[in-house]
C-alpha cells in the first residue's frame, strides 16, 4: 500500500508486520485504519514486513517518518503503546530482542544513519503484543489499541502536516 495525496512526501506514515502473524499486523491495521481519514497533503502510508532496504524507501524523501511495529517487552503489556522519537545518533538497536522480522527496526535505523538517508525525524510507536502466532485477527488488547493510536497519530499529522486535502 502506497497512498499519497499526489504532492510531494512530507511525512510517511509505515505500519511494520504481518497480518497473519495476529498482533504483528498492528502496524498494518494502523496505516488501513488511517487511509479510510481525510489527511493532510504531503501525507504518504505504506506498509512494509520490516526488511530494511524496503523500509528506507518508504521514508525516503520524507522530512518525518512515523513507524508502526508491534514489539515485545518485558514484563508484558499487551496494548500498551510505547512512543520514541529517533535521532541519528541511536547506537546498536534497542529492539533487538524484541523484533518478529529477521532484521530489526534498530537495524534499519542504523543503516540509514551510515547511508546518510535517515529523514529529518523519525518516530516510533510500538505496541506489545500479546500474540504472534498464525491468524489475521488482533488480540482483543491489541485490536483495542489501534483506535486511541491512529487518533493520535491523525493528531500528530494535522498538527505537522498543514492543510487538508479536500479529495478527502
Amino acid at each position: 500500500m502506497d497512498r499519497s495525496s499526489g504532492s510531494p512526501t512530507r511525512i510517511a506514515v509505515i505500519g511494520i508486520g504481518n497480518d497473519h502473524r495476529r498482533d504483528d499486523g498492528v502496524g498494518w491495521a494502523v496505516v488501513a485504519e488511517l487511509a479510510r481519514r481525510r489527511l493532510p497533503r504531503g501525507v504518504a502510508l505504506f506498509r512494509t514486513d520490516g526488511e530494511p532496504a524496503r523500509l528506507i524507501s518508504a521514508w525516503e524523501g520524507a522530512d518525518r517518518a512515523i513507524v508502526v511495529d508491534a514489539a515485545r517487552s518485558r514484563p508484558s503489556r499487551p496494548g500498551h503503546v510505547r512512543r520514541f522519537r529517533i535521532h541519528d545518533t541511536l547506537s546498536r538497536s534497542p529492539w533487538s530482542e524484541t523484533s518478529s522480522h529477521g532484521f530489526t527496526l534498530g537495524d534499519a535505523v542504523e543503516l540509514a544513519r551510515v547511508l546518510g538517508r535517515l529523514p529529518g525525524e523519525l518516530l516510533v510507536y510500538a505496541v506489545e503484543a500479546a500474540d504472534c502466532g498464525p491468524g489475521t485477527t488482533l488480540s482483543p488488547s491489541v485490536a483495542a489499541a489501534v483506535p486511541p493510536l491512529v487518533a493520535q497519530i491523525e493528531q500528530v499529522l494535522v498538527h505537522r502536516g498543514g492543510t487538508v486535502d479536500a479529495e478527502g
